[in-house]
């Protein structure tokens, strides 16, 4: 009995220890590739800033003014989400909001939406998402061209019927067998839109410069 006792108290101590070394290990590789991770994200978050800013503004020396928002029923769920005033000569020009599509076929899809001064889409980018291989990732733009649908789009009223997919009785197409993805993103890009047409004012009177 002593040493089955003995047995199971030297097996417990070595599944702790080994548990012990993976939890170390895990947290010393976050601890070096974390710096490197966020870098890579912001550098990403600039060249898709750009991407969904119309050509001509992407290239010009356009300042900045932010605000962060926290607004689930609108930008995705409950994190803080910044909303970039982009300037040209004192003017507002653009609008880039964060946003999430949390309703994915695999989860949250992140979103940056592209608004000009007059509230028309000047472009979407996902920035991130979990969709399935060959068939949600045709959000990307270097998987297919459908997120350009959007562009030179805008929002009537809350109720636009245009804002769906063709099955539904909307205007965008969607993929072939993987309906979930496309119908999050235009819910996503709407809500956005709601958002916008409603506080556009209050967000160019408090952002601030970042």
């Amino acid at each position: 009995m002593t040493t089955k006792r003995q047995s199971m108290t030297k097996n417990a101590g070595m599944l702790a220890l080994f548990a012990f070394a993976c939890t170390l290990l895990v947290v010393i590789v976050n601890y070096f590739t974390e710096p490197r991770i966020e870098q890579q994200v912001k550098a990403q978050l600039i060249r898709s800033t750009n991407e969904v800013l119309s050509e001509e503004l992407a290239k010009s020396a356009y300042q900045q003014r932010c605000i962060v928002v926290n607004e689930p029923q609108f930008l995705g769920n409950d994190k803080d989400q910044t909303i970039r005033l982009i300037e040209l000569n004192q003017q507002t020009a653009a609008y880039v909001y964060q946003t999430i599509a949390p309703d994915g076929y695999s989860g949250e899809i992140r979103l940056l939406v592209g608004l000009n001064a007059d509230s028309t889409i000047s472009g979407v980018r996902v920035v991130q998402h979990n969709e399935t291989p060959g068939l949600g990732d045709k959000v990307e733009t270097r998987k297919s061209d459908w997120i350009y649908q959007f562009n030179g789009q805008r929002l009537m009223d809350d109720k636009d019927p245009r804002w769906a997919v063709k099955k539904d009785g909307g205007q965008f197409d969607a993929f072939t067998g993987a309906t979930i993805t496309p119908r999050a993103v235009i819910k996503a890009v709407k809500n956005v839109l709601i958002y916008h047409a409603t506080n556009q004012q209050s967000i160019d009177d408090n952002a601030t410069d970042c």
